[in-house]
């Protein structure tokens, strides 16, 4: 007998196959059984009318610290996520000897947008190295399925502690340790590798992210370990120095998969080509057999913010010494003309990588701060110059002033355009990808990234059948990164499973809300038309709320395919 049997229901099996009307048989957390002949169970749940599909693989979180003290990893499996991959860019939080904790912390509350105050309160540092982590990991039981990179900047620090974001080269003997740790780490069950050159990724203080001072050779010599281990792929947040040309070699002479994270890599309507290059760039790569795939968003690039913090602007070097700068001080810097006019500058000539280029039309006021500028809201700078007569950044700039920069400003900068984007997720390079889930708490949330692609892109405009864009969202990522028995609901496969309405489903509007240690704010979204989620055949969200459980469903995946 089963344990569970979900009767008619449209099953989209994440194949890309034409969907199945019937029943899907669950027992001791697997799918036993589908279609019309399957055995009893001693829980039915009729659920005609409605849809199952796998659950979403997410292979770009930032769930490291907030798993250690909220293991639903909220709100990603009420948005139909059921697996996640952590530790991206090479920010995860082990190795973490107690006298790099605090830096550890400090970096990420800036390159992460994590709530610090949330990060002291909420981790519980019973661990200090990676399998002491992932064992930490399975004694709390998390919601989702976990799997984990070792990251660059990681043990960059935990080995040359203050000099890691100082110093670019290590002596032999730290790169030689920095390598034990990397494979040490993959055979404790590591997904892979992961780091980071981007220009956006600045830590505390305004201080370089470890990984992004390293020359590309200190990366490659880490990287081979993935190379040597046999299974695993490596993970680059790519910026000016991780481009194609220079990390094809890198994946040539260590024979694995290798996913680039970019911002140049999504549209940007200011230079149409650019992102799409990348993809060519990356096929052309694929010819010559070497695998490299650009993880790329399926919604805009869209971040909340004050100019208190102004983190899409961080990348620009008008902003680099004011990055950690304290609200007075800031208020001083904006209102210098000298300042203001090295900003337009920045802006005229816009370094790759960079969020922000000029696209005022973008930038929206959220909420205003003071009543009388309530009729702003919703209000784009751009349009808010042209009728004042005046230049947008002033506008901007003189608004966050005369409200104490309290102001809330939300800017789409980049992936915006139906035609442009479309072209690139239908790319065969790209992976759907890039939710960010678990940091920039504050500025934005993109969890619901799985439910946007089947609301807007299939649903909506047509780009994909549903049965593509549950592919899209399941085999696909599981399949590249050698997650084995996810993505798929056939017999033998986990039971990770998502049931919803198609007519109705999506991802609602972002919500602040103030749960994390402490009482800090994050930003939040709910689903739509989500009627329940099942981690290996538990579930742990009924539509409405998380069903509560002592110990999550989650396994943490320490083995993956070669």
């Amino acid at each position: 007998m089963a344990d569970l049997l979900i009767k008619n229901a449209e099953i989209y099996d994440g194949t890309g196959a034409d969907p199945v009307q019937g029943n899907l048989a669950v027992k001791d957390g697997k799918v036993v059984a589908l279609g019309k002949e399957t055995p009893a169970a001693s829980k039915v749940i009729d659920v005609a009318g409605l849809a199952v599909m796998p659950g979403f693989v997410d292979l770009h979180t930032h769930f490291d610290a907030q798993v250690t003290w909220d293991r639903t990893c909220s709100p990603s499996p009420s948005l139909g996520v059921t697996t996640c991959v952590m530790g991206n860019c090479g920010f995860g939080i082990v190795p973490s000897p107690p006298d790099i904790r605090d830096y550890i912390m400090n970096n990420l509350s800036v390159v992460e947008g994590m709530d610090l105050d949330a990060l002291r309160a909420g981790i519980d540092w019973q661990f200090e190295t990676f399998p002491e982590y992932m064992d930490a990991l399975e004694r709390a039981g998390p919601y989702p399925n976990m799997a984990v990179f070792i990251g660059h900047s990681a043990v960059r620090t935990a080995v040359m502690k203050d000099e890691a974001w100082v110093r670019e080269a290590p002596t032999e003997s730290e790169l030689a340790e920095m390598r034990r740790l990397v494979e040490g780490a993959l055979q404790d069950g590591a997904v892979g590798f992961a780091s980071s050159f981007s220009i956006n990724h600045s830590g505390y203080g305004g201080i370089p992210m470890p990984s992004t001072i390293a020359s590309v050779e200190e990366f490659g010599f880490l990287a081979e370990a993935v190379g040597e281990a046999g299974k695993g792929i490596v993970q680059m947040s790519a910026g000016g120095r991780g481009n194609v040309a220079a990390m094809e070699p890198i994946v040539e002479k260590i024979g694995r998969r290798m996913f680039l994270t970019t911002g140049a890599a999504m549209y940007n309507a200011s230079d149409p080509e650019l992102g799409i290059s990348w993809f060519e760039d990356c096929a052309a790569a694929h010819e010559r057999g070497n695998e490299l795939y650009i993880q790329i968003p399926c919604q805009p690039l869209s971040f909340d913010f004050t100019m208190a913090n102004a983190y899409p602007f961080h990348s620009h070097a008008s902003f680099a010494e004011y990055k950690a700068s304290d609200r007075e001080t800031l208020i001083s810097v904006y209102k210098d003309p000298n300042f203001r006019e090295r900003f337009r500058k920045d802006l005229e000539k816009p370094v790759v990588g960079t969020i922000f280029k000029g696209t005022w039309d973008q930038v929206v006021i959220a909420a205003p701060a003071r009543e009388e500028n309530a009729p702003l809201q919703n209000r784009n700078i751009a349009d808010l110059a042209m009728e004042q007569g005046a230049d947008p950044m002033d506008v901007m700039f003189d608004l966050a002033l005369s409200e104490n920069l309290e102001t809330a400003f939300l800017g789409k900068f980049l992936n915006v355009g139906d035609e442009g984007v479309g072209r690139l997720l239908q790319h065969d390079r790209g992976v759907v990808s890039l939710s960010d889930a678990g940091a920039h708490l504050i500025y934005m949330c993109d969890a619901g990234y799985g439910l946007h692609m089947l609301s807007r892109w299939v649903r909506e405009l047509g780009v994909f059948s549903l049965a593509e864009g549950v592919r899209r969202l399941t085999s696909h990522p599981a399949d590249l990164y050698g997650i084995k028995g996810r993505g798929r609901l056939t017999p033998g496969n986990s039971a990770d499973m998502v049931l919803f309405e198609p007519a109705k489903i999506g991802v609602g509007d972002p919500q602040r809300v103030s749960d994390l240690p402490g009482g800090g704010p994050r930003t939040i979204r709910q689903p739509k038309g989500v009627h329940g989620v099942w981690v290996n055949g538990t579930q742990v969200f009924d539509g409405t709320d998380y069903v509560e459980h002592a110990k999550g469903p989650g396994r943490v995946l320490r083995d993956f395919a070669a």
